[in-house]
């Protein structure tokens, strides 16, 4: 079942994906068809930089939204690549349309949801004005952001894997985090 507002749209609108791991939902470049869910598993947005250094935009975990853009671009601008087997919906950017045109409550719940996400991507922002590597590692750890691999977390909020690492390291020795598994790590107290 699809979340609010798109829960709305008919049943044809929405196509289900198997994507195994390293498949593509999608590919920078290739012509948008629609917005997507992540059932279950994991997509990483990624977009290549002219200097060939692969740069993470995005993580969509279960429940989440990704390829919003699509709506009003007639291009994907990055590739979706399955870091783990997930199952995706992908809904039709013509159905989201006409149902924009045709429905007022449709169209301000989308415009909501768009808005929750802005709110977001803001918060990353101002995690990447942070100087410093402890501390930025400590306020994205704090604000939820460690959702996947630590790779994939140090591309998100601006540092290398490495960085990323000795950071988690030097928090965990200081007794601010506590590393809760592999890759997991959990608040003890203050920075």
């Amino acid at each position: 079942m699809l979340p609010e507002p798109f829960d709305l749209l008919n049943e044809n609108a929405s196509t289900p994906l198997t994507l195994a791991k390293g498949e593509h939902a999608f590919r920078q470049g290739e012509e948008t068809r629609g917005v997507f869910f992540v059932v279950s598993g994991a997509i990483c947005l990624t977009r290549m930089t002219e200097a060939g250094a692969a740069v993470t935009l995005h993580n969509a975990k279960a429940g989440g939204m990704f390829a919003e853009a699509s709506l009003y671009s007639d291009q994907y601008h990055c590739d979706a690549i399955a870091v783990a087997p997930s199952e995706v919906v992908r809904v039709s950017k013509r159905a989201i349309q006409t149902r924009q045109r045709e429905d007022a409550v449709f169209s301000e719940e989308l415009t909501r949801r768009l808005a929750a996400q802005v709110q977001d991507y803001r918060q990353l922002l101002t995690l990447h004005a942070v100087q410093t590597a402890n501390e930025r590692v400590y306020l994205a750890v704090a604000s939820g952001r460690l959702r996947g691999s630590v790779t994939q977390f140090a591309s998100e909020i601006g540092l290398t894997k490495e960085t990323c690492y000795r950071a988690l390291k030097s928090l965990t020795d200081q007794g601010a985090l506590s590393k809760t598994g592999r890759g997991k790590y959990a608040l003890r107290r203050s920075f």
